[in-house]
């Protein structure tokens, strides 16, 4: 734009829908007088540009030269003509973006995310697992199985796998910050219905005020017409139903010098209503009410105030008993999250990012399951040697030390009892340890790319950014479980498609967060390397990432999955 003359005239296109006549007939009218009042100057653009939007004559203001999308809005300057930067808006992201968003609006919850997990597996022909039942295993064959509704592992078996090969796994999880309702949630202060909540994970909480919030999660339910059994169910209300109001500034006057400091206990409470509109809008009655008896104390007989107080507000009650179609009296107990509504977008002007919540982890899960139902040229198995493996954990922002986390048996269950009902009875010596020496796994965990504002917080020589490739980490103190061995063996996978990689490494004067792979690698003896895709806003309720990454990491892990046994039987047994 600086080599534009101040005198330039400079149209700002908008574009119209076919029913917006009179704004048509405008911008007919403006693009006339523009080309009516062109200077000399500015004559020799009128070749320059075949466009009906704008009048020969009409220097185009600004276009972003970025290349690399397929559909692409274009001008052609013509060889004669000045030095005008081309003009490239893209209007449309690339298909994986596309359904990652679809995944993420999906999947508000851990349960969600298994869920829709399950469901594209199902789709693909995988088939669902019991860890309650025997299984029958056999090559060439698809499977999955979840645990507690919120991890859930999947593997195919290669057709040409003999006991001992190795498991070409790739972990992330499917959790994220957020608060979570407590089980006593029924709060009343200064005339409002308030929901109590305990922080998980190390969110950035104060990116959840001011925003339209709702719950989701896991209900326990016991329906009158389903014979007294209690059902797991899945619950998401839609509409925004909860907010978490900031202070005015005229009552935090020192806001601006201190900083936002929310006490997460007192201030972190969403409002639900106005105590007497929850009082009106709500109408639950209880067993003992519907009897015509009042609730009464076990030692005295007499009515007890405590024990005629709700867990949770009737309203709130009434809300999901809405979502799930049953009476409040039928549900049982639930473990709920508090939701940002807002959906997840492809956005920025180039429409090359994506703006979302849980891109951490979600994005890594997504990618995983895509691998797993590409590799092979759309999930053959034919000349497959070892077992494909995709693993999402529960828990991992709070340690993975839970039945459903990384800190659990649920991976190392899933790879013995697989290798027991592929190798029959005599499975052989040493063949769990065989298998495991033999085995790779890709811990897939977001990275933190470079911030534009905040540049000194990376050392200049790792600094990933965005449409760069998947981001290597590597820690000295074993906070990554990368090695020389293990990056080499991942980057190699993504040398043979010509994809793109990174490295990272903390600053030495700052503290390195960990994952899943330290974890895994130590309880398990298997080769690890830690990996993610760049973004921005990491734990925040909106956070940011590009959707060349998201392609680009697909890709790698389908790489990682289709070449690593063939790369891997090239290199020399480090250890023989």
């Amino acid at each position: 734009m600086g080599a534009m003359s101040i005198r330039s005239n400079v149209l700002l296109r908008r574009s119209f829908t076919s029913g917006s006549g009179t704004l048509r007939r405008a911008g007919v009218v403006r693009r006339a007088a523009v080309a009516s009042a062109a200077t000399p100057k500015q004559s020799h653009y009128a070749s320059a540009y075949d466009c009906e939007c704008c009048p020969p004559g009409s220097p185009f203001l600004f276009r972003l030269p970025n290349t690399r999308f397929a559909g692409l809005s274009t001008r052609s300057v013509s060889s004669g003509g000045p030095a005008v930067l081309a003009s490239t808006v893209p209007t449309s992201s690339n298909t994986v973006a596309e359904e990652l968003v679809d995944y993420l609006n999906k999947s508000w919850t851990s349960f969600h995310a298994t869920a829709e997990s399950a469901r594209m597996l199902s789709e693909a022909g995988f088939v669902r697992l019991s860890e309650r039942d025997e299984w029958d295993l056999q090559k060439g064959g698809r499977y999955f199985f979840t645990r507690n509704m919120s991890s859930i592992v999947a593997f195919a078996v290669g057709e040409k796998y003999t006991p001992g090969n190795g498991f070409n796994i790739i972990g992330a999880h499917t959790d994220s910050p957020c608060p979570k309702l407590k089980p006593v949630s029924a709060v009343t202060k200064g005339g409002f219905l308030q929901v109590g909540v305990q922080t998980y994970g190390g969110g950035l909480w104060h990116t959840w005020f001011d925003r339209d919030l709702s719950v989701a999660g896991r209900v326990l339910l016991r329906r009158g017409r389903n014979d007294g059994r209690t059902s797991h169910e899945l619950v998401r209300v839609a509409r925004p139903i909860l907010r978490i109001p900031t202070l005015a500034i005229h009552l935090d006057r020192t806001i601006g010098t201190d900083g936002f400091k929310p006490n997460t206990e007192t201030h972190l409470a969403p409002l639900l209503s106005t105590a007497i509109k929850g009082e009106l809008n709500t109408e639950t009655v209880g067993k003992e009410e519907k009897d015509g008896k009042e609730p009464t104390d076990s030692k005295d007989g007499k009515a007890s105030k405590d024990k005629n107080k709700p867990n949770h507000h009737p309203l709130l009650l009434a809300v999901l008993a809405e979502e799930l179609d049953c009476d409040p009296h039928e549900i049982v107990d639930f473990e709920l999250e508090v939701c940002d509504t807002q959906p997840s977008v492809i956005g920025g002007a180039a429409r090359e990012f994506i703006y979302s919540g849980r891109l951490d982890n979600l994005a890594s899960s997504f990618c995983a399951l895509r691998a797993i139902l590409d590799a092979g040229g759309g999930g053959s198995l034919r000349e497959e040697t070892g077992v494909r493996m995709v693993a999402l954990f529960d828990n991992e922002e709070v340690g993975s030390d839970s039945t459903a986390g990384a800190g659990g048996t649920v991976l190392a269950d899933a790879v013995h009892r697989t290798v027991q009902a592929l190798c029959g009875a005599s499975p052989g010596e040493g063949l769990a340890q065989r298998t495991a020496r033999n085995s790779f796994l890709v811990s897939a965990d977001m990275a933190h790319a470079l911030h534009p504002n905040y540049m000194d917080k990376h050392e200049a020589n790792h600094a990933p950014a965005m449409h760069k490739g998947v981001v290597v980490k590597h820690n000295a103190n074993q906070r990554y479980a990368t090695t020389s061995v293990t990056a080499t063996l991942f980057r190699e996978c993504a040398a043979v498609e010509n994809i793109p990689t990174q490295d990272f490494v903390v600053r030495n004067d700052m503290g390195c967060g960990s994952t899943i792979g330290p974890i895994l690698s130590t309880n398990l003896g298997i080769r690890t390397v830690d990996v993610g895709v760049p973004q921005l806003s990491m734990h925040s309720i909106r956070e940011m990432c590009g959707t060349e990454d998201i392609e680009i990491c697909a890709k790698h892990f389908t790489a990682f999955f289709d070449h690593f046994a063939k790369i891997d039987a090239q290199f020399d047994d480090a250890d023989a």
